[in-house]
């Protein structure tokens, strides 16, 4: 018994030694992010585009990099939803008997997760040279897109797989088809759990760099097309680093504060929404 309870109170100080650090480092990110970004942050950066010398010092802002994040990250999240939905209701539903295949399909996406966002951007970038095609906003989204799905699926997954098996079960007593069950039951059930992992991957989506070195191409320009490239905030906020001018370099934290306020406020928003439609979910 005196083992016993040395052991949760070590497990009980570790967990909160483990929250603490992880709480820190997010508030030491955060408060460094508005230390050095904020002084440099104005009206002017967030309302134009980049003008000549823009990365030497001179005037201009980053709004090609905000609404090219948002066209990037949105695009690629509606891809990636499209695809991600279908298959994890798919295995949660159509697949609950099969125990094995789902397993082998769950091994497959986490070993998808694992693999470096540079890596779908190699493979991106190797489609579009076979293909003959140029950097652009469509080829972002498409390598964004695949870059994200493993990660969408799996977090739907383990939001479906909450669900009681006596609901689906009502739900087919009742004369419901799998698919009625799917989209009418699941969804209803599951729906602050999905806006969750939509809201993961969009995360992953409009902050990753990696991916859209080579696929997305850069320019000072608002894209008007899928077919132009298009500026992101990441690649921004390393190019801007990679100055040795220190007030290009402070407008590097500027942009990395607006990225971090854009996914703030998404998430807000996301979370009122979830709250809102929380009142369909049927209590056990």
């Amino acid at each position: 018994m005196k083992f016993k309870k040395t052991e949760e109170t070590f497990f009980r100080w570790l967990m909160i030694l483990s929250t603490s650090v992880i709480v820190a480092g997010l508030l030491l990110i955060i408060s460094s992010i508005i230390y050095k970004g904020l002084p440099a942050l104005s009206w002017e950066m967030l309302s134009q585009t980049p003008k000549g010398g823009f990365y030497f010092g001179k005037e201009g802002g980053i709004l090609n990099a905000i609404i090219g994040s948002l066209y990037l990250s949105v695009g690629a999240t509606f891809l990636a939803l499209l695809i991600g939905l279908p298959v994890a209701l798919y295995m949660n539903i159509f697949l609950k008997k099969h125990n094995r295949i789902v397993n082998i399909i769950r091994f497959f996406l986490d070993l998808s997760w694992g693999i470096p966002s540079i890596v779908y951007g190699a493979f991106g970038f190797t489609m579009m040279i076979y293909f003959g095609l140029q950097s652009s906003l469509l080829a972002g989204m498409i390598t964004v897109s695949l870059f994200i799905i493993p990660i969408m699926i799996r977090a739907m997954d383990e939001v479906l797989k909450t669900v009681p098996i006596g609901l689906m079960e009502a739900s087919f007593s009742l004369g419901s088809t799998k698919s009625e069950t799917a989209f009418k039951v699941f969804l209803k059930q599951c729906f602050t759990g999905l806006v969750t992992a939509i809201l993961l991957s969009f995360g992953r989506a409009i902050g990753d760099a990696a991916s859209v070195l080579f696929t997305t191409g850069y320019t000072d320009n608002i894209p008007q097309s899928l077919g132009e490239p298009t500026a992101t905030l990441p690649l921004a906020i390393f190019f801007q680093l990679s100055s040795p001018i220190p007030e290009v370099k402070a407008r590097a934290y500027a942009s990395a504060l607006v990225l971090t306020v854009i996914i703030l406020i998404i998430s807000i928003s996301a979370r009122l929404l979830s709250k809102r439609y929380n009142k369909h979910k049927i209590k056990f």
